[in-house]
C-alpha cells in the first residue's frame, strides 16, 4: 500500500464524517517560526493551511524568529498561496529593526523574490522586503491573543523562543491592558514547542541559539507546554517520493519548492516541526503519546533536562511506537500535499 492510500484509509479510519447536527469550531493557532533555516516550517505551514481548509484551525497570526528580511515575506507568500493572504505576519524586530538569531539568508528563503519570466513574483505576497515597514513580532502577538477568545488559542512554538519571551516581557499598551505574560495566561490554551534533546544529546539548535530565551519560557510561561524533542522528528522522515509527486497540480508550490532547495530529494528531511503543528490542532486523536507531568530546564550549557513532578506543567512527547509512525507520517503526507482551497 502506498503512503497515500495508507493515508486515506487510516484517516477514514480516524476522522468519521461529523454528524450533521454537531458543529466544532475550529482551533485558533499562533505559528511562530524560524522559517527559512530549514524546510520542516514550510511543511509545518502547509498542513496548517490544510487543517485550516478543512475547518479544523484558525491561523491567527504567523510570526518569525529568523533574523533575516525576506523570513517574513516568504511566510506571507505562503499564506498568500494558500489563499490567505491577510494573515498577520510579524518580524523577529525591535522598533522596526531586526534583532534576533541567524541573519544568514539560507537556502530557500529567495523564493520571497523569484520571478516568473514576464517579472511578476513566482509566488506573490505583498509584505516589505524592508523589516521597518513590518510589524514586530511582538505587537502581532498581542494583537493576536486580545482578540481571541479566552483560553482558546494553542500557540505553536517550531524556531527560537525570543519571540515568545519578549511577549512575557511585554508591558500593557494600547493593544491590551494587560503584561504580556497575563495575556498568555487568560488567551493560551497549550503551547506545543518543537525544542530540546530529551535523549541525553548536547544542546538542541532551537535551544542553543537563543538559550536565554528558552529558559525564560521554561521558566515563565504560564500555561501547559508539550515538548516535542529533537529525536521525535528524526524518526519521522518526510516521505521524498510524496514531494516528487503529489505537488503536481500547481505549476509553481511553495513546499517543494522550498524542499528542493534545502536539499534535493531523495533525501527524506525529519519533521520536527510537523509534531508541534499536529498536536496544537488534534490533541486528542493519538498520534503521540507523552510522559508523565514534570518540568523542562534548560541548563546553563543549552542543555535541556525534564523531572516528572506531580502537577507539572510540561510534558515531553515520546518516541513514536510503529504503529504511531505509519500513520503520523501518512498524515503529514497527505495534509502538506492537498491541494489548497479553489485549486
Amino acid at each position: 500500500m502506498t503512503h497515500l492510500a495508507m493515508a486515506l484509509a487510516l484517516l477514514v479510519a480516524a476522522d468519521p464524517a461529523e454528524p450533521a447536527s454537531m458543529t466544532v469550531a475550529p482551533t485558533p493557532v499562533i505559528f511562530d517560526t524560524d522559517l527559512g533555516n530549514d524546510v520542516d516550517d514550510a511543511l509545518a505551514m502547509g498542513m496548517l493551511h490544510a487543517l485550516a481548509d478543512r475547518g479544523e484551525c484558525e491561523l491567527l497570526a504567523v510570526t518569525c524568529t529568523k533574523a533575516h528580511p525576506l523570513a517574513a515575506p516568504l511566510a506571507d507568500a505562503i499564506n498568500t498561496f494558500y489563499g490567505r493572504p491577510d494573515i498577520p505576519v510579524g518580524a523577529v524586530s525591535i522598533d522596526g529593526v531586526l534583532n534576533g538569531p541567524t541573519p544568514a539568508e539560507g537556502r530557500f528563503l529567495k523564493l520571497a523574490n523569484a520571478t516568473n519570466a514576464d517579472g511578476s513574483l513566482r509566488f506573490p505576497h505583498d509584505l516589505s522586503h524592508d523589516p521597518a515597514n513590518v510589524p514586530d513580532a511582538v505587537t502581532v502577538l498581542r494583537r493576536a491573543l486580545a482578540d481571541a477568545a479566552d483560553g482558546t488559542v494553542e500557540v505553536v512554538q517550531v524556531g527560537f523562543s525570543t519571540n515568545l519571551a519578549r511577549l512575557l516581557d511585554s508591558p500593557p499598551d494600547a493593544i491590551s491592558p494587560l503584561s504580556g505574560r497575563d495575556l498568555a495566561a487568560q488567551k493560551v490554551a497549550r503551547l506545543a514547542i518543537m525544542a530540546g534533546d530529551f535523549g541525553g544529546g548536547g544542546p538542541e539548535y532551537n535551544v542553543r541559539e537563543d538559550r536565554d530565551a528558552a529558559a525564560k519560557l521554561a521558566n515563565d510561561w504560564p500555561t501547559p507546554i508539550d515538548w516535542s524533542g529533537f529525536k521525535i522528528g528524526v524518526a519521522l522522515p518526510y516521505p521524498p517520493e510524496s514531494i516528487d509527486r503529489d505537488y503536481r497540480y500547481a505549476a509553481a508550490h511553495p513546499l517543494p519548492e522550498s524542499y528542493q532547495l534545502y536539499k534535493p530529494t531523495p533525501h527524506a528531511r525529519p519533521t520536527w516541526d510537523l509534531t508541534a503543528a499536529l498536536l496544537a490542532v488534534r490533541p486528542d486523536r493519538g498520534y503521540f503519546h507523552f510522559s508523565e507531568l514534570g518540568r523542562v530546564t534548560v541548563e546553563a550549557d543549552g542543555r535541556t533536562t525534564f523531572a516528572p513532578s506531580a502537577g507539572g506543567p510540561h510534558r515531553v512527547f515520546l518516541p513514536p511506537t510503529d504503529e504511531e509512525r505509519s500513520r503520523i507520517l501518512a498524515t503529514f503526507e497527505t495534509l502538506c500535499s492537498q491541494p489548497p482551497r479553489g485549486r
